[in-house]
């Protein structure tokens, strides 16, 4: 546990250094959500319609924007290779990168989520289930998104690559997410969708770093 901290710690300061990044996947989220308006009208009810559906799609875009500076330092200053050989679990090593990344990345994201869910209108009363549903679906972004990075680490134009890894195994949370909130709207329980969500994260929070980890070493040889 000592190096797993470690690894988020070291992390976090090099985000804080390059903090630029998770400004620019905020802003992007932000920016992105505030077009929809201009496209399809003003109209308060059709906002309010479209604003899961919005959040969603634009967080997890947001999410992409990121995900290829995950693995992509340590690959080039060969420090991947000392993680690599590490004594600690690659996996473990792995879940910590991740926790990092969500931290600088996904956090943001839900504490901005409440400001566009009130530009669309939104009503409060959902506001709570919005924020359980991004706090459920958002680390599960992170974590599925580690293992396109690490599957494309090193490869020719490995940020393209990526999303088309990613994004199909994306839409079941998008899915329960946008489900969960659209059932808080209407008044009915989102309480399946949220188990749904949190059922996501628990298998990806096994599976995804020991898929990331084998990548990783098949990257480093």
């Amino acid at each position: 546990m000592s190096a797993f901290a470690d690894v988020v710690a070291r992390d976090l300061r090099l985000a804080l250094r390059q903090r630029g990044d998770a400004v620019m996947v905020v802003l992007f989220f932000v920016l992105t959500a505030m077009l929809f308006p201009f496209a399809v009208g003003p109209e308060p009810n059709l906002l309010a319609r479209l604003a899961a559906g919005v959040i969603w799609v634009t967080a997890l875009l947001a999410v992409l924007l990121s995900l290829e500076r995950l693995f992509l330092a340590d690959f080039e200053d060969g420090s991947l290779e000392l993680l690599v050989l590490a004594p600690t679990p690659l996996s473990l090593t792995v879940l910590a990168k991740v926790l990092a990344h969500w931290l600088t990345t996904g956090l943001p994201l839900i504490a901005a989520a409440p400001l566009i869910a009130l530009l669309y209108n939104m009503d409060e009363a959902a506001l709570p289930v919005l924020m359980l549903a991004m706090l459920l679906g958002t680390p599960s972004l992170s974590l599925t998104g580690a293992v396109g990075a690490a599957l494309t680490l090193g490869a020719r134009r490995g940020g393209v690559l990526v999303p088309l890894l990613v994004l199909p195994l994306y839409i079941p949370v998008l899915i329960f997410g946008v489900a969960a909130i659209d059932a808080a709207l209407a008044g009915l329980s989102a309480r399946p969708y949220l188990l749904f969500l949190g059922a996501i994260f628990l298998v990806s929070s096994v599976v995804a770093p020991l898929a990331s980890a084998a990548a990783l070493r098949q990257a480093v040889e």
